[in-house]
C-alpha cells in the first residue's frame, strides 16, 4: 500500500554515491546465489525505477559491470567498490537496493528469502514470472 511507504536514504561506504528510495518499511529481500551476488554477498529488494532517485553528483562516482545476457546493470562506486543498487535482470525497469546499504532507522523488518540464481530461468519462472515481486540479478 502507498500509505505504508517511507523514504529510505542510502548509498555506498565512502558516501560519494547517495540515493533515496520510496519503499515499505518492511521488505522482502532476496539472497541470490548467482556467481555475482554470491561473491558480493548481496541481498536486495526491488523497487520500480520511478521510486528511486540518485542524489547530487553521485552519477560521476559510478561505474557499471555487465555479464551474461548484459540485462543486469551492476553499478558500483568507483572509489569504495560498493554496489548499493543496480538494475536487475529480473526487472530491467526496476532498481535493486542492497538492503544493508539503507541508512539505519527506516527499515523496520527485512524478511530474507532465497533465489536460486545458479538456475536463474527455472527459479524465476517457478517463483516470480506471474508475480509483481522481484528477485534475482
Amino acid at each position: 500500500m502507498e500509505s505504508d511507504m517511507v523514504i529510505h536514504n542510502g548509498g555506498c561506504h565512502c558516501r560519494r554515491v547517495r540515493w533515496r528510495v520510496q519503499a515499505p518499511s518492511s521488505v522482502v529481500a532476496w539472497n541470490c546465489n548467482c556467481s555475482d551476488c554470491s561473491m558480493r554477498g548481496n541481498t536486495q529488494f526491488i523497487v520500480p525505477s520511478e521510486k528511486f532517485e540518485l542524489l547530487g553528483d553521485s552519477k560521476e562516482f559510478l561505474t557499471t559491470y555487465t555479464f551474461g545476457t548484459h540485462t543486469a546493470k551492476h553499478t558500483f562506486c568507483k572509489f569504495c567498490g560498493i554496489t548499493s543498487f543496480y538494475v536487475p535482470r529480473s526487472h530491467p525497469d526496476g532498481v535493486s537496493i542492497t538492503y544493508r546499504c539503507v541508512d539505519p532507522g527506516t527499515l523496520t523488518h527485512v524478511e530474507i528469502k532465497h533465489f536460486d540464481g545458479q538456475n536463474w530461468e527455472r527459479s524465476y519462472n517457478e517463483t516470480f514470472a506471474s508475480s509483481s515481486q522481484g528477485a534475482g540479478c
